[in-house]
């Protein structure tokens, strides 16, 4: 099955996002979004980034991209080959903007349990955003359904690095049981954005920092 392979219609659990939670963590610890060489590739990569966001993986054509990034049908073709391989691109530029976002966040941070802590205020940023709309990669994983379709692997890329990187932090901040404790914060965390987004933003953060203090360790 490639991307552009016909899927059903499907609920959005949220809705896509400019404000991710790696968008609020650059903001704390650094930028989030790596300096891209200028040039028509680049281009065509930062307009999926807004589209795919604002509208979904499904509903953005190939014209429509054409037509925003002001390229070629040609130039599009020759960077990208297909739209598959542009979401593709947009959801790996997607994780390496969140991965160097807690990268930055915690090398300014003084020890692991701070950089928890700042992450922690991070999420609760990006969800409290006026233009929150979701995380990418949970809308990704609601447009598509089958979890051996190349954006589900994608998403569970994604998804092992964060609880991961996370349970390294809990190891370092004394934790008993890290990987369990990673499992309680990214489920918080995916909570936290779903909640935000369908419902009551303050209410969906200050439950997930409830959560975060009972597992981070005193």
């Amino acid at each position: 099955m490639t991307v552009d392979s016909p899927q059903p219609t499907v609920q959005r659990l949220l809705g896509q996002t400019s404000a991710s939670d790696g968008d609020a963590m650059a903001a704390r610890g650094g930028s989030s979004n790596a300096s891209r060489p200028g040039g028509a590739k680049a281009r065509i990569l930062e307009t999926a980034d807004r589209l795919f966001s604002e509208e979904g993986l499904h509903s953005v054509g190939v014209d429509r991209l054409i037509a925003a990034a002001s390229v070629t049908k040609a130039t599009f073709y020759k960077h990208y080959g297909s739209k598959d391989n542009l979401i593709l691109a947009y959801m790996h530029a997607r994780h390496t903007s969140v991965v160097t976002a807690m990268e930055a966040l915690v090398a300014t941070s003084s020890n692991a349990r701070a950089a928890l802590r700042a992450w922690i205020a991070a999420v609760a940023d990006a969800t409290n955003a006026s233009d929150f709309q979701g995380c990418a990669f949970l809308n990704a994983a609601a447009e598509y359904h089958d979890a051996r379709h190349p954006v589900r692997e994608v998403v569970s890329m994604h998804r092992d690095w964060y609880t991961d990187r996370l349970a390294a932090l809990l190891h370092d901040a004394g934790h008993p049981l890290p990987g369990d404790g990673a499992d309680e914060l990214m489920l918080a965390r995916d909570g936290a954005m779903v909640g935000a987004y369908a419902g009551d933003a303050i209410a969906a953060t200050t439950a997930l920092a409830r959560v975060a203090e009972r597992v981070l360790p005193a």
